[in-house]
C-alpha cells in the first residue's frame, strides 16, 4: 500500500514539473491551446506585465482593462480565467480572432500578451436598386461614418433600417441581400454593397373581424379609419398599408366604440397576415363588452357655480349613453372651445381651476354614477403681459393687438383670441406663437403673461411675366409688410427699408413698352395715431394703353396709325376705417373716398363711348366681419362683407338730355350705385381636411331710366381673377376657374352694342363655391395644401333676368403654395360644364389657371 501511494505522489510531481516546464524553456505558448499547454496541471503565477499587439486603431489600455487583467493580480494558467479573456474581448464584435499568449515566466512571474486580429473597417455603404431620394434619406438615418467596424451588427442595423424606412412606404415585403468587398485603396476596409429590390407597394386586401356583437364588420371597418379594403367602388382604389396609420387606426376603433358606450371595447389581438405579392389581410380579434350609462351624477368643491349650472353647461343627462370623450370635452374641452365647464371658470380668472370625474359605482344594469370633483382655485389678474421673439416688429405691435391687458382677470378665451391678431399681422409663424402664463403669485393672485413668437418673412415680390391681349407683359411688384414710417429719418433702420411699425407699403409696375403701361402704389396704416384701431390707407395708380388699330378680340388689323386707339386710367383713393365693439369685436367699418379720370381716344370698339374724359367720384360704405383663424390657411372661421359704393346722382340736375347729347357731355360724369356682398365659412371635416364654403353677389344699377348702367365698375366674370390687362377697362375681376377670362356673359346679349358693353363685364353676378382643402406642408418656410372645388356663378343685364338656379358650373383640382417671399402662387385645373351662347368652346374653355399674390380671404 505505501509503495502505491509513493508512486502516485511521484506522479503528480512529475506532471506538474512538466507543465511548468512547458512554459519555461520556450517561447510565447498560447495558455488556450490544449496542444501547447496541459489542464491537468495548471500553476499559479503572479502577472508580471501584459501587453497588446495586433491593434490598428484600438487603444491597448482600453482592451487591458476590458480584458479584466492587472497586472500584480494571481492567476493559474491555464484556466477558466485565461479562457474568459478571449471570451470577454470577443464579445465587443471588434475582432476576427484573440489569442492569449504568455511570453515567458521568470520564477513565480509571468509575462502575458494579448494578440488580435482587428475586424475590417468600414469605407462605404452602396446601395443599389432605390432611388436617390431614397438613398439619402437611408444615408441619414444609417449615419454610417468612415471608419466603423464592419460585423454582423453593422449588416443587421443596416437592413433593419432599409427595412423599416421601406415599410414606412408601404413596402413591406422587400428582398435586402447584403454582402461585403474588399477595399483595394485601403488595407483591411471593407464596402458593405446592398441590394434592394422593393417589390410591390402593399394594400389591404380584407379587414376580418372576429368577437362582434353590437356593430356590424361595415360600421367597424369605418371606425377603423386609415385602413381601407379595395372595393369595387373606390375608383382610384383603397390606400396603401402603413404601419403608423395602421396603428393610429386601431386607436380610433377603440376609441369610437368606447365613445359608443362600450368602454371595456379592447382589441384582444390583431395580425397582419400577407394574402399575395400585392395586398395583406389584416385580422382583429375584438372585445365589446356591455353598453353603460350615466346614472346619478353628483358635483363637490363647486362654490362659485351651483350644481344646476354646472348640469346645464355639462349637457350629459341621466341615461345617456356613457362616453368618457364626451365628458371630457365638456369637463375640459378644445384649447378653442368655449363652452365647457374649465372655459366657464379659466374666462372668469381661475387660471388653476381643475376638474375631474370619479366614478363612484357601476350598477349591475350598467349605469355608472359620477362623481365630478371641482378645484376652483383662485381667481388670477394679469400683472404683465411680455412679448418675445421678435427681434425685428416692434413691441407695440403686438402688444396692440393682445386682448389681455395688465389689470384684467385672466380669459382663456381672450388668450386664444389674441393668438389668432398676432396671427392675422402676417408677420409671425402662426404654429409657433406660444402664451405661457408666467410668475404665479398665489397669495396675491397675479400672473405675467408671456406671449413667444417667431418672426417668419412677411416682405413679398412679384415677378412674373405673362401673354395676354396680344402682347408679352411683365410685371414688378414690392411689398413691405411691416414697414415703419416712424424710423424714416434714422439712418441705422434702413435694411432696405425701415421695419418694424406693422404698416403696409406696396409699389407695382406692369408694362409690354409704349403699348401698355400700368404703375400703382398704396399704403396703410392699421393703427392711426397709435393708440386706436383706426384703419387709414392710401392708393394710387396710373395706367395707359394704345392698341395701335388693333382688334384682339378679332384678331385683325384695322389701321396702321399705332396711336389710333388709346386709354388713359388716373385714380387715387383714400380710406378710413374703425374696428367695432358691436355686435361683437369682430366687426370693422371702413369709409373710403375715390377719384378716377379715364380719358378714351377712339376706344367705341371696348366701350359704350370712344373719345373723350370721364370722372368716377364715388365714396364707398363697408362694413365686415372676419373671425377666421388664421390669414394663410383658415381651418375656422367666417369672413363676410358688405359694401355700397355710391357717386352723385349727376342727371337729376344736369339738366342733359341723355337720348340726344354727345358722348363726352353725357358720359363725363360717371353715375351708379354698386352693391357688393361676399360671404365665407370655414370648418374642419375630419382631421385637417377644411372645408371652405363661398357665396358672392354684385350688382351696378342707375339712379333712373335716363342714363344707361355705367361702362365701367362692371363685373368680369370667369377666369383666373387677377386684375391684370383688363384693369383697363374699369372692370372688377372675379374667378371661376374651367372659363376663360370674362366669358361668363349674360344670354340675353344679343346686338353689338350691348356686346361692346359686355367686354366691360356685366351689372348683376352671383357666385357659389365649394372647396376642400388638405395641407401638405405648414411651417414657417412654407404653406403648401391641395385642393378641390365645385363652383357654379352667372351674369344677367336686368333684375328681371336673375335666376338662381340657372348657373353655370364647373369643378376641379389645384394646389397652393404660400412662400413668404412671393406671396401665394396657385394653379387649377378646372372643368366647365355649361356652355356659353355665341361663343366657340376654344373661346370660353380654360383648363388650366394660374394664379399669384392672390388674398386667401377673397378679399
Amino acid at each position: 500500500m505505501k509503495h502505491i501511494l509513493f508512486l502516485i505522489t511521484f506522479t503528480l510531481l512529475l506532471g506538474g514539473q512538466n507543465a511548468s516546464a512547458q512554459i519555461r524553456g520556450r517561447g510565447p505558448v498560447n495558455l488556450n491551446d490544449p496542444h501547447e499547454v496541459s489542464y491537468l496541471n495548471p500553476q499559479n503565477y503572479t502577472i508580471a506585465g501584459i501587453r497588446v499587439t495586433g491593434t490598428q486603431y484600438l487603444d491597448s489600455e482600453v482592451l487591458i482593462t476590458v480584458s479584466r487583467l492587472v497586472v500584480g493580480q494571481y492567476i493559474e494558467v491555464p484556466s477558466e480565467a485565461t479562457s474568459n479573456v478571449i471570451k470577454t474581448l470577443m464579445s465587443q464584435n471588434l475582432f476576427d480572432d484573440v489569442q492569449l499568449y504568455a511570453e515567458k515566466i521568470e520564477d513565480d512571474n509571468i509575462f502575458l500578451e494579448i494578440r488580435v486580429q482587428e475586424r475590417p473597417r468600414l469605407t462605404r455603404i452602396d446601395i443599389n436598386g432605390l432611388k436617390k431620394a431614397e438613398t439619402e434619406e437611408i444615408r441619414k438615418r444609417l449615419n454610417t461614418n468612415t471608419g466603423k467596424i464592419v460585423n454582423e451588427n453593422l449588416i443587421k442595423t443596416t437592413q433593419a433600417t432599409i427595412q423599416k424606412f421601406l415599410r414606412e412606404k408601404s413596402y413591406l415585403y422587400p428582398d435586402i441581400k447584403i454582402t461585403t468587398a474588399k477595399d483595394t485603396t485601403q488595407t483591411n476596409y471593407e464596402i458593405l454593397l446592398v441590394n434592394v429590390e422593393k417589390n410591390k407597394k402593399i394594400k389591404v386586401n380584407k379587414v376580418l373581424f372576429e368577437g362582434e356583437e353590437a356593430f356590424s364588420a361595415g360600421q367597424l371597418s369605418g371606425y377603423l379609419k386609415g385602413v381601407k379594403p379595395r372595393k369595387w367602388y373606390r375608383i382610384f382604389g383603397p390606400g396603401k398599408f402603413k404601419d403608423d396609420k395602421y396603428k393610429e387606426a386601431k386607436q380610433k376603433l377603440t376609441a369610437k366604440l368606447q365613445d359608443k358606450g362600450y368602454r371595456d371595447a379592447e382589441i384582444l389581438v390583431d395580425s397582419v397576415v400577407r394574402h399575395n405579392n400585392k395586398s395583406v389581410d389584416v385580422h382583429i380579434k375584438l372585445h365589446e363588452g356591455p353598453r353603460y350609462y350615466v346614472g346619478n351624477i353628483e358635483w363637490s368643491g363647486n362654490s362659485k357655480y351651483t350644481d344646476s349650472v354646472l348640469n346645464l353647461i355639462l349637457g350629459i343627462e341621466k341615461g345617456d349613453i356613457y362616453s368618457e370623450e364626451k365628458l371630457t370635452t365638456k369637463l375640459q374641452g378644445p384649447t378653442r372651445n368655449s363652452d365647457d365647464i374649465s372655459a366657464l371658470y379659466q374666462n372668469d380668472g381661475y387660471l388653476t381651476f381643475g376638474i375631474h370625474p370619479i366614478i363612484k359605482r357601476i350598477h349591475e344594469d350598467n349605469t355608472i354614477d359620477l362623481e365630478i370633483v371641482v378645484s376652483e382655485g383662485k381667481q388670477f389678474t394679469i400683472n404683465n403681459v411680455i412679448v418675445k421673439g421678435n427681434d425685428v416688429t416692434n413691441d407695440k405691435v403686438v402688444l396692440r393687438s393682445i386682448y389681455t391687458k395688465p389689470g384684467q382677470k385672466f380669459s382663456r378665451e381672450l388668450l386664444m383670441r389674441s393668438v389668432r391678431e398676432i396671427s392675422q399681422l402676417g408677420m409671425f409663424d402662426e404654429q409657433k406663437i406660444n402664451p405661457t402664463p408666467t410668475n404665479l403669485n398665489y397669495e396675491e393672485g397675479t400672473t405675467d403673461l408671456e406671449y413667444t413668437v417667431s418672426e417668419k418673412p412677411s416682405d413679398q415680390v412679384e415677378l412674373s411675366g405673362g401673354y395676354g391681349a396680344g402682347q408679352i407683359i411683365g410685371t414688378l411688384g414690392l411689398t413691405f409688410n411691416n414697414f415703419s414710417t416712424s424710423n424714416m429719418f434714422t439712418k441705422d433702420a434702413w435694411k432696405p427699408l425701415p421695419r418694424g411699425d406693422g404698416q403696409k407699403l406696396s409699389v407695382r409696375g406692369q408694362t409690354s413698352g409704349k403699348r401698355y403701361q400700368s404703375y400703382s402704389f398704396s399704403f396703410s396704416e392699421p393703427w392711426l395715431g397709435g393708440k386706436k384701431p383706426i384703419y387709414f390707407g392710401l392708393s394710387a395708380y396710373t395706367s395707359s394703353s394704345s392698341y395701335g388699330g388693333f382688334n384682339y378680340y378679332t384678331g385683325q388689323q384695322m389701321v396702321k396709325d399705332k396711336d389710333l386707339n388709346r386709354i388713359w386710367m388716373t385714380g387715387v383713393t383714400a380710406t378710413l376705417g374703425k374696428r367695432l365693439q358691436w355686435p361683437d369685436n369682430y366687426f370693422q367699418i371702413n369709409t373710403s373716398l375715390s377719384f378716377q379720370r379715364y380719358k378714351l381716344q377712339n376706344y367705341g370698339n371696348y366701350f359704350l363711348f370712344s373719345d373723350g374724359t370721364a370722372y368716377n367720384v364715388n365714396i364707398t360704405q363697408e362694413i365686415s366681419r372676419n373671425s377666421v383663424d388664421a390669414p394663410i390657411y383658415p381651418t375656422s372661421g367666417s369672413h363676410f362683407k358688405f359694401s355700397v359704393q355710391l357717386t352723385p346722382p349727376y342727371s337729376k340736375w344736369n339738366n342733359i338730355n341723355y337720348q340726344t347729347a354727345a358722348d363726352n357731355v353725357k358720359y363725363k360724369w360717371t353715375e351708379y350705385h354698386k352693391w357688393k356682398f361676399d360671404s365665407q365659412w370655414y370648418t374642419k371635416i375630419a382631421g385637417k381636411l377644411v372645408l371652405k364654403a363661398q357665396a358672392q353677389f354684385g350688382y351696378l344699377g342707375s339712379y333712373g331710366s335716363k342714363t344707361p348702367t355705367s361702362t365701367f365698375e362692371r363685373f368680369k366674370l370667369g377666369g383666373d381673377g387677377m386684375q391684370g390687362f383688363d384693369f383697363l377697362q374699369g372692370s372688377e375681376i372675379i374667378a371661376m376657374r374651367g372659363y376663360a377670362n370674362g366669358t361668363l356673359i349674360p344670354e340675353s346679349t344679343g346686338n353689338n352694342q350691348e356686346r361692346i358693353a359686355i367686354n366691360s363685364g356685366s351689372p348683376i353676378y352671383t357666385k357659389y363655391q365649394m372647396e376642400l382643402r388638405h395641407p401638405v406642408m405648414l411651417n414657417e418656410q412654407a404653406t403648401v395644401f391641395v385642393l378641390a372645388f365645385a363652383e357654379a356663378g352667372n351674369t344677367w343685364n336686368k333684375f328681371s333676368e336673375v335666376n338662381p338656379l340657372k348657373m353655370r358650373r364647373s369643378a376641379g383640382v389645384g394646389a397652393r403654395i404660400f412662400l413668404p417671399i412671393f406671396g401665394m402662387l396657385g394653379i387649377d385645373y378646372g372643368h366647365a360644364f355649361d356652355p356659353i351662347p355665341g361663343l366657340r368652346s376654344s373661346e370660353w374653355k380654360q383648363n388650366f389657371t394660374f394664379s399669384i399674390m392672390q388674398n386667401m380671404g377673397g378679399f
